[in-house]
């Protein structure tokens, strides 16, 4: 699931049996996350790419896994598994190194750390909707001394005239593709070939928060070292699409990695043991990496069905990843419990959260096709949606 925050507890009524304002039924109770994970497993397709199964499962699995491999523990990542899977991925991205990260965040900070130290400042430029200033309770700045810069406006990709325009130049360009925030939109491949040689030009340091890298090949059509190629480091992530337990991987050049692991020590994210992450991550990427165009098609297939429908504005149109936003009129406790009402008896979990927006009344939803999705159809997938605008 990707839900984030679970509803307050519900207050019980006084006795005598309370009533809401004027008489009116208080209204049902929000399910908090582990109801909604209950419900969305119960389900037998969805339209979000949350967990499809249990975290007792997936650890019987995994160590099924390991001992059909025999591999051996490794000890604070080391040992001939953790370096093996550490060389598929920075061969893969067409880089020279690359660390496992036990998140995103220690992996991008670790990355963002070993640049400003080696530039002429602290300055990090980067997209109004960026992670980093986002979702990372502002560590670049509290634990690093590093400054934010926004190069762009929050409706499309950072491009490369943004660079060249910068009030200050920044020690390193941190751009997220695809931008999750714009419902997975990339840049062309032209405008991604300029930002790199603009960055190259003026001498900053080019680093891809990427995220959700792995959906952006069917996209440009190229390999992911060509996509790669011309960033100074790269980081990934191993549960998003991916589906393993947790973790993140970092690449870049051989020295550039040999400091971040440093780094990664100082943050605290030097493991005992990384095996359980890196052995969820490895028995699934090569079937998850395969998967990704056919989710491409069908995030295509599901937009155009649902952007047909005028109380819908689906963003990016056409879909550039398997991901995509839909904004519509709605209020989100109501929308929660027809999604509810939507599993349970139609067994599709249509989406995760609701999200007011800046123009009242209207709500935004993410949605992205995965292993959920594949038993469904389209079309049906698309009436599953739209059953939210029915009445109550």
């Amino acid at each position: 699931m990707t839900h984030t925050a679970t509803a307050a507890p519900n207050k019980p009524p006084p006795a005598g049996g309370s009533t809401g304002p004027r008489g009116t039924k208080p209204a049902p109770a929000k399910p908090d996350r582990a109801q909604c994970e209950r419900l969305m497993w119960q389900c037998r397709g969805s339209l979000t790419q949350g967990a499809t199964e249990d975290l007792g499962t997936e650890l019987i699995r995994v160590g099924e896994w390991i001992s059909r491999q025999g591999i051996q523990a490794d000890m604070y990542g080391y040992g001939e598994f953790i370096q093996s899977f550490e060389r598929n991925i920075a061969e893969r991205l067409g880089f020279e190194a690359a660390c496992f990260m036990p998140t995103g965040t220690v992996a991008q900070l670790c990355a963002l750390r070993v640049y400003a130290d080696a530039g002429t400042n602290r300055i990090i430029g980067v997209h109004p909707s960026s992670h980093h200033v986002l979702h990372e309770d502002d560590s670049y700045s509290v634990l690093h001394g590093l400054r934010a810069a926004t190069l762009a406006p929050w409706s499309r990709p950072l491009l490369a005239r943004d660079v060249k325009n910068a009030q200050e130049r920044p020690a390193v360009v941190s751009v997220e593709l695809p931008v999750r925030w714009l419902g997975g939109q990339l840049q062309t491949w032209e405008q991604l070939e300029e930002l790199k040689r603009t960055c190259r030009e003026l001498g900053v340091k080019f680093h891809m928060d990427g995220a959700r890298l792995w959906e952006c090949q069917p996209f440009y059509g190229r390999s992911y070292a060509d996509i790669c190629r011309g960033f100074d480091s790269v980081y990934v992530s191993l549960y998003k699409t991916v589906g393993a337990m947790g973790g993140a991987v970092l690449v870049g050049g051989q020295g550039f990695i040999n400091e971040a692991r440093i780094w990664r020590h100082r943050h605290g994210g030097n493991l005992f043991q990384m095996l359980p992450y890196v052995a969820s991550a490895a028995m699934r990427l090569e079937e998850a990496l395969a998967r990704i165009p056919g989710d491409v098609q069908r995030a295509k297939a599901l937009s155009e069905g649902l952007a047909s429908d005028s109380r819908l504005t689906v963003l990016p149109r056409p879909v550039q990843t398997n991901m995509f936003h839909v904004f519509f009129r709605g209020e989100p406790a109501a929308l929660e419990r027809q999604r509810d009402r939507i599993a349970r008896e139609q067994g599709i979990w249509v989406a995760d959260e609701f999200s007011n927006t800046r123009v009242p009344g209207v709500v935004e939803v993410e949605l992205q096709t995965g292993k959920g999705f594949e038993s469904l159809d389209p079309k049906e997938a698309v009436r599953a949606f739209l059953s939210l605008l029915e009445p109550a």
